[in-house]
């Protein structure tokens, strides 16, 4: 199940997760975040109950964004602790967010 992250709800979903935490963001009019959010959505069913997958609008959550220092999308940033420990700009293959799950969880 993909989280529908916010500004608002981003520290109690992610920040304070017990578990990996899988953040795409992204924008509705960015083309190749559409070509990432579907691997996103199939992840979160393949390690479902293992991670949290959530996804953020950098349009309408500007905070987390800023504090992130997201300047290119689509950007997933990977949480541990309520710490980045991975990210990964752009779009890639579906194996390449795999690994780095699997290198965290």
């Amino acid at each position: 199940m993909i989280e529908k992250l916010t500004d608002a709800n981003f520290e109690e979903k992610v920040l304070k997760s017990e578990k990996l935490a899988v953040v795409d963001l992204s924008a509705e009019w960015c083309g190749p975040c559409r070509m990432v959010s579907p691997i996103i959505h199939e992840l979160a069913a393949e390690y479902e109950g293992r991670i949290v997958a959530g996804e953020m609008n950098v349009d309408e959550n500007p905070t987390t964004t800023a504090m992130y220092r997201v300047r290119n999308i689509p950007t997933v940033l990977f949480f541990k602790n309520g710490q980045v420990v991975d990210k990964q700009v752009g779009a890639v293959p579906k194996a390449s967010y795999k690994a780095l799950i699997e290198k965290y969880i």
